[in-house]
């Protein structure tokens, strides 16, 4: 069954998705980061610049297949399984279509209403889909 966690609080949607994916990537995960387009644009510019000196390899809808194939983050407005990826962060506001088919699912959430608000009614399909999501407040979390 796929694992849930929704990390909520995030000060900055795009900026802790960078942290997120740095440490998947350092830790050999295969993820696909799901986010709207306009999202699309500006995560795969932040994860050239966010670490001065350091690079998160990642691939984008258009790439060349070879490079789709060998890196370990895909980020996508298509939630389709890309390239053996296990772990599926959702960016989004809406529940990921397909997401059991992950191991395992991220769900970043900010403190904005709306987003609290789209993020409990997943929560709320989860639960009814037998599953028990984790929560991990980021106010209360170090930040590294």
């Amino acid at each position: 069954m796929t694992e849930v966690a929704f990390h909520f609080n995030a000060p900055d949607k795009l900026g802790y998705a960078c942290r997120l994916l740095r440490k998947a990537y350092l830790r050999g995960a295969r993820v696909v980061a799901w986010v709207d387009e306009a999202d699309r644009v500006a995560l795969d510019s932040a994860l050239w610049t966010h670490v001065v000196g350091e690079f998160v390899p990642h691939s984008v809808p258009g790439d060349p297949p070879h490079v789709q194939t060998r890196s370990p983050i895909h980020i996508a407005s298509d939630v389709a399984a890309q390239n053996g990826a296990t772990v599926l962060v959702n960016l989004r506001g809406e529940l990921p279509p397909g997401y059991e088919r992950f191991q395992r699912v991220i769900e970043v959430v900010t403190a904005d209403a709306a987003d609290r608000a789209s993020a409990r009614e997943r929560w709320k399909h989860y639960k009814a889909q037998g599953i028990e999501p984790q929560r991990h407040d980021l106010q209360l979390a170090p930040q590294d």
